[in-house]
């Protein structure tokens, strides 16, 4: 939900982002949507609905192949990010696959479509995805995470500052203006 306007204040601010893909960190106190009480599972999808509404995107309340294995979409986009390829247009594809077009990111095969529909070599990148020195990079993001005390995801950190969740961009670009 947030790739539109994260591009948008990629342009007003000239930013350089830094991605860095990961899970929930439990660690940190993330909780995975499915785990957590009802009351608050049936919540998030009623803010689902109402941001879906305000940003007019298309979005599935439950899709179909949710939750899945983020590690797989993840690793996908560090490989595209380490031969110096679009990550963040990957990223957001994957996500778009799985939250509006109800694809199942699990599979190989559906990644390197959306890969390659972007004009990517999505068979290069789903051989890259478990060599050992993405596996290495998956790991140490992770750490990052960890050590930035980040929890959730999507989460942007600038200098430091945490800004947790798609509808805290319009604070990252008060901070950013501030700058």
């Amino acid at each position: 939900m947030g790739g539109p306007r994260l591009h948008a204040l990629i342009a007003k601010h000239d930013l350089n982002v830094l991605l860095r893909p990961t899970s929930v960190v439990g660690e940190n106190g993330g909780i995975r949507l499915r785990t957590r009480p009802n009351n608050r599972q049936a919540y998030h999808e009623v803010e689902l609905d109402r941001w879906r509404t305000f940003l007019n995107m298309p979005l599935v309340l439950r899709p179909k192949y949710y939750p899945s294995d983020p590690q797989f979409s993840a690793r996908m986009v560090i490989a595209a990010d380490s031969l110096g390829w679009d990550s963040l247009n990957l990223s957001h594809a994957l996500l778009h696959a799985l939250w509006s077009e109800e694809r199942d990111i699990r599979d190989p095969g559906a990644r390197q479509a959306i890969a390659d529909k972007l004009g990517l070599d999505g068979a290069r990148l789903v051989k890259m995805e478990n060599t050992p020195a993405i596996m290495g990079r998956w790991k140490a993001i992770h750490q990052e995470a960890l050590s930035a005390g980040i929890f959730g995801s999507p989460t942007y950190v600038l200098d430091g500052e945490i800004f947790w969740g798609q509808d805290r961009l319009e604070f990252l670009d008060r901070r950013l203006s501030e700058m």
